[in-house]
């Protein structure tokens, strides 16, 4: 896929909100319409658009997508589904992930948890009400 190819289809389409960048240049973005709030728990649809293509075996992979539950308290995330996108606008898939148990685990600079994180738990995306 060439670079203007790449650019393409990695813009989002207008139900995606950019909400930063993550420490390695790769683009941040939230469904607006998915955040909910229950217990404190924040839970919304994420996507992250690599900056550029990661190589793997079975080809290159441009993003991912991820349904995830954020605690603002413990500054911790559980993954509830990933998407892992050869080209997303294609509709092609490297892989799906669906824990049974999703655990709470850290959040990284480097992928959509640190960025999304930030943006909900400071009231950017969700309202303190919802809090």
């Amino acid at each position: 896929m060439s670079l203007a190819a790449h650019t393409l289809s990695a813009q989002p389409s207008k139900r995606w909100q950019e909400i930063g960048e993550t420490s390695t240049g790769n683009k941040v973005y939230v469904d607006p319409k998915s955040i909910s709030t229950k217990d404190s728990i924040i839970t919304a649809t994420v996507r992250g658009v690599y900056a550029k293509p990661s190589d793997t075996p079975k080809g290159p992979i441009t993003g991912s997508r991820a349904v995830a539950m954020f605690n603002c308290a413990s500054k911790k995330v559980a993954v509830k589904e990933t998407i892992i996108w050869h080209d997303e606008a294609k509709g092609t898939m490297y892989e799906k992930r669906t824990p049974k148990i999703p655990g709470y685990g850290p959040v990284f600079t480097s992928n959509f948890s640190g960025v999304a994180l930030k943006y909900l738990c400071e009231s950017k995306g969700a309202t303190k009400e919802k809090l």
